[in-house]
């Protein structure tokens, strides 16, 4: 690593001269721009716009507009800022750690004391661990003056600068002033899921899935050129991830729950099993005209249509069908019984006995 700053901390009368590092690095694979029609690389130019030369850096200022004038600011003058000149991480507050919003939290530097004797380095990071507290600083780098939160990292003085707190931004949502109600059941189940994930932290564990599926395709594209198939090389069509609305909370959580405790089989067959009584309630309901019809003829089509329809049914939807089936047909049977008891009284002895002759 090389040392980006070199100062001292200020803590009280006793300094402690450091060394600072980027305690962070980016591991996102470099790409640049080309033309897409020649691979030509893509080069900005710092081009004046008044007499229309390409600049070097050396040759640029910074200026300022307000109102319509520009103020231009050497490099000499910036420099003259007495902030800018400062080398001090001043310590101004001991506070406890928790009172500090993460969401201020910056970027992460390595302290590495810088003089023949590191006690007044190890000295400040006993104090830090005596008190159990996280010392707020102020300092100026790279042309801002910062504060910052001095903490204690594997014996290591750890600088994380911190936003002020006009950088942060304040979150006003109207969707969240409305009267949410989540009932107990809601929260219990959240609750069982979240006690379901519960783990301890270990971020090795994770990958940076993006990176590596990147890495993919340019490997890929190397070895194939432009004969590059994405879906055969990643499994997927470009493009697909699941993007749905939860529509019914319950059921998510239910769901969600069933697959973390590995019952997801379960829950299938469950759903199942409730579409197919559905599936019952409906043929049940289905046939209640059948039962207006008059005759054994009514309820023997019936019958026969149900039974060609079966063939093409699960078995667990043909026993429903059967059990329905007969139901109907017992219904049927008896609404033809009582169908022909009340002809039988209405009509003549001769009449009735011709009618009960077998066919």
């Amino acid at each position: 690593m090389r040392a980006i700053w070199k100062g001292a901390i200020a803590f009280g009368l006793v300094n402690v001269p450091v060394k600072v590092y980027s305690a962070t690095e980016d591991h996102d694979i470099s790409l640049h721009q080309v033309h897409n029609t020649d691979g030509g690389r893509i080069r900005y130019q710092r081009r004046c716009e008044v007499c229309g030369e390409v600049v070097d850096y050396s040759d640029i200022e910074k200026a300022f507009e307000e109102d319509g004038r520009t103020v231009v600011l050497s490099k000499d003058e910036l420099k003259s800022i007495p902030a800018e000149n400062s080398h001090e991480i001043e310590v101004v507050q001991f506070v406890p750690s928790e009172q500090l919003e993460p969401m201020m939290f910056e970027k992460s530097y390595y302290l590495e004391p810088d003089s023949k004797s590191p006690k007044a380095y190890v000295l400040l990071r006993r104090a830090l661990e005596d008190t159990d507290r996280v010392a707020v600083v102020q300092f100026a780098l790279r042309e801002k003056t910062r504060l910052g939160a001095l903490r204690i990292k594997d014996d290591v003085l750890v600088l994380q600068s911190l936003l002020w707190p006009d950088e942060v931004r304040e979150a006003s949502f109207p969707s969240l002033e409305a009267d949410i109600r989540i009932s107990a059941q809601e929260r219990d189940m959240s609750a069982a899921l979240v006690e379901s994930m519960a783990a301890d932290f270990d971020p090795t564990s994770f990958t940076d899935e993006y990176q590596v599926q990147l890495r993919q395709l340019i490997d890929a594209k190397l070895e194939q050129g432009e004969s590059l198939d994405t879906e055969e090389t990643f499994g997927v069509e470009a493009g697909e991830g699941g993007k749905g609305e939860v529509i019914d909370l319950m059921e998510a959580l239910k769901r969600s729950l069933d697959r973390k405790r590995g019952g997801g089989e379960a829950a299938t067959a469950s759903r199942d099993s409730d579409d197919e009584a559905d599936t019952g309630g409906g043929e049940a309901e289905a046939a209640k005209p059948a039962r207006k019809a008059s005759g054994t003829r009514a309820a023997s089509s019936k019958a026969a249509a149900k039974t060609g329809t079966d063939d093409a049914q699960p078995a667990s939807a043909k026993s429903t069908a059967a059990k329905s089936t007969a139901a109907r047909s017992t219904a049927a049977k008896s609404t033809a019984s009582k169908s022909a008891a009340t002809k039988s009284a209405d009509k003549p002895a001769a009449k009735t006995t011709r009618a009960r002759k077998p066919a």
